[in-house]
Formats: structure tokens, sequence, C-alpha cells
């Protein structure tokens, strides 16, 4: 793995949707589902209480950048429903961004505060900023689950609107 390598982790709705389009990116070199910003040591699929359902992005900066995954993220779920996306509703499927220092902080206030000034979305965003912390790992089922169940669920897609940073 390229040792300049750095991680995003987003949380957009569940999972299995999230990773199978950001896998397709250019400059994404992972993805990994799992569980973080929640109450419990070692959340597992059946216990993950105020965990959200989330996704670790590994990405080669030199071919992308964390500006152009939160672009992305915000095209292919709805940032201004509380705690839902699609049929799925409840703390674990709510739009947040796990930022890991003040940089990321910083650059995902601003493109909230751009997505909001956008007005693409009927109200206001609510995708939360919270501070990374711990992050597990789902459990070998969840990884990859779209590319393993082809007719799987999911409620994520790209919405036909241009970048926010065009």
């Amino acid at each position: 793995m390229n040792s300049a390598a750095k991680t995003a982790v987003l949380a957009g709705g569940c999972f299995w949707g999230m990773e199978d389009l950001f896998r397709k990116l250019p400059g994404v070199i992972d993805t990994e589902t799992g569980y973080t910003g929640g109450k419990n040591e070692n959340p597992t699929y059946q216990n993950h209480p105020g965990h959200a359902e989330a996704l670790k992005i590994t990405y080669d900066p030199s071919k992308t950048n964390f500006k152009n995954l939160l672009d992305f993220f915000f095209q292919i779920h709805d940032p201004t429903t509380l705690n839902r996306q699609g049929n799925d509703v409840g703390t674990s499927y709510r739009s947040a961004i796990f930022y890991a220092d003040d940089e990321q902080k910083k650059e995902a206030q601003a493109f909230i505060d751009l997505v909001n000034k956008s007005k693409r979305w009927p109200d206001p965003v609510i995708t939360t900023l919270e501070p990374l912390s711990e992050f597990t790992a789902a459990e070998p089922e969840h990884q990859d689950y779209l590319q393993n169940n082809p007719g799987g669920y999911t409620c994520h897609f790209v919405r036909s609107m241009p970048s926010y940073l065009a």
C-alpha cells in the first residue's frame, strides 16, 4: 500500500451502498465497512449502540483528495434527513463526517457550508462533524457486501447533479 495514503471516515446510511460506490472512484485504494462514534467497545452488527455504520476510505492523495471524497459523499446520500437513508432508520444511519484532525474538521465544515449555500437540497444539511475515535471493522460478511451479493439492498445512488467543486 502507498505509504503516503490517507484515510477518511464517512457515514451516510447503510455502509454497503456507500462502499460499493466509493470503491470505484479514481484514487481510492481500499474501503472497509465498520462502526464508529458509539458507546460500546467491540461493536457488532447486532450490538452497536450509538455507532454509525461508517466507511473507512483509504486513498492516494496524488490522485484524489478529501474534498473530492466529500463532493462525492454529498452526491450519493441525502444529507438532510435525520438518522435515515431510504428504508434504514436510526442513529446507525446518520449522516456524519468523522474527522481525524483539525484540518479534516475545517475542510468538512467548509464543505457543509458550500453544500448549504448551493441550495441543491430543499432542507439544510444535518450532517454532523464528529471526532474520529475507535473504528471497528464490520464482520467479514459486511465487507464487499454488494460485490458478493449483487442483488443486495442499497439506498445509495449518484444523483444527477454537478460537482459542488465546479
